[in-house]
């Protein structure tokens, strides 16, 4: 089953679903680290779980004569074979993250292929993060720019057609894509407008369904459904949640992702400062009050960023799930 059926599914029965996100393990150690999270999350019936994919970084090393050796590194590879063990071992959808950053065309097609030997079919494609450094995303020369450009590779081979040919009597794929929207708007975008039109593109070239970044806020979500709507883009569009879980979280998270912590929160988490364990405490009170009004206008799953930790999601589903 695709996520797209899924998501339909849950709406059609008037629940909302529970998913997460997960990362793969630093180079493919600590898988059990990674089996420890879904065991203690399975019991909530997860809807399906994304696997992200993590592009090159690069590093720089000094050489005993003092010259300067610069050299690309993966650090968290394996998303397509983490996502296929985690079906295989849990009989759940897993949704593997494609991205733009650091591959060609024909990189992203194998990479396909490989999904469909091992029946994965759903994807969530993206562009992908700027390498340090860079002033502005660099694609690779026989890569995609922007993420419209994947979907529509993506969508292609649905429909047979691979990057140099069509194959004859080829089997065709059935990947159920997904995409990201911005409910505070992407950080490289000129403007609120400019960037809805970038997801309308999107959705005009094949993708199904949208997961949103992060948001503390629930207006700016309900807002940014209203702008969609109105823009003539009717696919189901999913709320991304992350309990805050750091003080340095209030910091942090607008600086990389954009979003804004609202006074009500940022000023409680102030008063406890680097005390862990309230900070945590307070953040999980919001994600859960956070969902429990999404749930309640109807939203059909609810996926939660865990960044591989998953105790507070733990509660956050015991609460809702």
């Amino acid at each position: 089953m695709n996520v797209l059926d899924l998501i339909y599914g849950a709406r059609a029965m008037g629940r909302t679903r529970f998913a997460f996100e997960l990362l793969p393990p630093v180079k493919g150690d600590g898988m059990e680290g990674v089996f420890g999270a879904i065991n203690q999350l399975a019991e909530f019936d997860p809807a399906y779980i994304n696997i992200t994919c993590h592009r090159e970084a690069l590093e720089e090393r000094i050489l005993p004569d003092g010259t300067r050796e610069r050299h690309l590194l993966r650090s968290r590879p394996g998303t397509v074979g983490i996502s296929a063990a985690i079906r295989d071992r849990y009989r759940v959808e897993v949704v593997p993250h494609l991205i733009c950053g650091g591959h060609s065309k024909y990189d992203i097609e194998d990479s396909l292929i490989d999904m469909e030997f091992l029946g994965l079919h759903n994807v969530l494609a993206l562009r992908g993060d700027k390498l340090p450094g860079e002033e502005k995303f660099v694609p690779h020369p026989q890569g995609h720019p922007h993420a419209v450009g994947l979907v529509r590779q993506i969508n292609a081979m649905n429909h047979g057609e691979f990057v140099d040919s069509m194959v004859d009597q080829c089997h065709h794929s059935h990947f159920s894509i997904g995409v990201a929207g911005y409910p505070e708007t992407h950080q490289e975008a000129s403007d609120p407008d400019s960037d809805i039109r970038c997801l309308k593109e999107k959705v005009d070239a094949g993708a199904q369904y949208v997961v949103t970044q992060l948001f503390f806020d629930n207006s700016a979500y309900f807002a940014f459904v209203g702008k969609c709507r109105a823009a003539g883009i009717n696919v189901p569009i999913i709320p991304g949640i992350k309990p805050l879980a750091l003080y340095r979280h209030l910091e942090m998270l607008p600086k990389v992702f954009g979003t804004r912590i609202p006074e009500a929160l940022a000023s409680e988490v102030r008063k406890y400062g680097d005390d862990k364990d309230a900070v945590r405490r307070i953040g999980t009170e919001w994600a859960i009050s956070q969902s429990r009004e999404l749930m309640r206008s109807g939203v059909p799953v609810l996926h939660y960023y865990t960044q591989g930790k998953a105790e507070n999601i733990v509660r956050i589903a015991r609460e809702l799930f």
